[in-house]
């Protein structure tokens, strides 16, 4: 009989368990490799195949562009090298001695992915091709791209160690899109440049052509496509509060593929909000009553299943008796965000005292800009 019972017992249990998972429909995507992810977090909402290492083409010009953005020479005049005209491929048709912007250039990158603004850009911002790609898996280690190698600033298929994966070009697009010049030269439909040998200026129109006009939502990307590559596209898209990125490599119906999984992510997903006041409010500590705060609010995807198992953790140092109010440490415990049995965020309880509680401002917008605690 004791059998039957825990027999029955387990078989409620892994009802239970199955019945609580994110309720989503099959979805199916042309491209070899796929994922989509929200922006904030992290988080994957969908993928396939998507740790596997393959060839990125164009894509890799994210990587050019957002160096060359940090390195703070965007309004520097780049001359252009014998070496960058003669790149092969899509072209933004630059000439040879020409004087030129770099942020000019890192649209022209990105709008209309000229292979020769990117040995432009990778010459004057690393001195030289060579010494840029030194640059590139330097911030791709940073940034976690752990199966990830560049050998050039542009993706042609000139190089057998040229890699990534569809998870490593999230991490870098979710890392890009958090610079403001960055977001705004992802998302721009046109661009107008100088070319100071004719009468008329430049005119670049984005080859994305979920931006320009198939996907209300798409906020910006980069196309790219080789003969070896094939199809690969990364973009993003926003609604309802929720930003996201999708990512295929090898892809036949890429731009179906991208509309596809963002309508999978928007319809199932929505970005909860537990606020950082209500994360520290019911504490009733005598000691630490009204005198905790957090840095920021949690914020995570989640379907509407998954909503009904949040709950938060907290963990506080115990008070000392010799503790007086300006003894206690500004970091007292922390505060932590669960799906079920699975942690998904994390972040410092703070103690408001003297210094601290000055700057409580200052934590706020610190932690809030380095993420401390996210996952991802």
């Amino acid at each position: 009989m004791r059998l039957i019972q825990r027999w029955m017992a387990a078989v409620m249990a892994l009802f239970l368990f199955f019945s609580a998972l994110p309720e989503v429909k099959a979805m199916s995507v042309s491209a070899k490799s796929a994922i989509l992810m929200e922006q904030s977090t992290g988080r994957v909402l969908f993928e396939k195949d998507a740790h596997t290492k393959r060839r990125i083409a164009s894509i890799t010009k994210i990587m050019t562009a957002i160096l060359a953005i940090e390195s703070g020479k965007m309004d520097e005049m780049v001359t252009v090298s014998e070496r960058a005209v003669r790149t092969e491929g899509s072209s933004i048709y630059l000439k040879p001695n020409e004087k030129i912007e770099l942020k000019h250039l890192v649209y022209g990158l990105m709008l209309r992915s000229g292979n020769d603004a990117a040995v432009a850009i990778a010459e004057h911002v690393g001195g030289s091709v060579e010494g840029f790609v030194f640059l590139m898996n330097e911030k791709a280690a940073q940034i976690g791209m752990r199966n990830t190698e560049f050998a050039n600033p542009h993706g042609l298929d000139d190089a057998e160690n040229h890699y990534s994966t569809a998870y490593d070009m999230a991490l870098l697009m979710r890392y890009a899109m958090q610079n403001k010049q960055f977001r705004e030269i992802s998302g721009t439909k046109v661009h107008r440049a100088p070319n100071p040998e004719e009468k008329w200026d430049r005119i670049w129109r984005n080859k994305n052509k979920l931006l320009t006009n198939l996907y209300e939502y798409c906020t910006g990307g980069k196309t790219g496509y080789t003969k070896r590559a094939k199809r690969t596209l990364v973009t993003t898209a926003s609604k309802d509060a929720m930003d996201l990125i999708a990512v295929t490599i090898n892809a036949g119906d890429d731009w179906n593929d991208h509309i596809a999984m963002y309508e999978h992510g928007f319809d199932h997903y929505m970005m909860t909000k537990i606020s950082a006041d209500d994360i520290v409010e019911d504490i009733d500590d005598p000691f630490y009553k009204k005198r905790l705060f957090v840095a920021r609010d949690f914020l995570y995807p989640l379907t509407e299943k998954e909503q009904s198992l949040v709950h938060i953790k907290r963990q506080l140092l115990k008070p000392r008796k010799d503790w007086s109010k300006k003894d206690v440490p500004n970091v007292v415990g922390r505060a932590q965000l669960y799906i079920g049995d699975e942690k998904v965020d994390e972040m410092p309880i703070f103690y408001e005292n003297g210094q601290t509680k000055k700057e409580k401002n200052s934590f706020f917008h610190l932690f809030r800009f380095l993420g401390v605690g996210r996952n991802g």
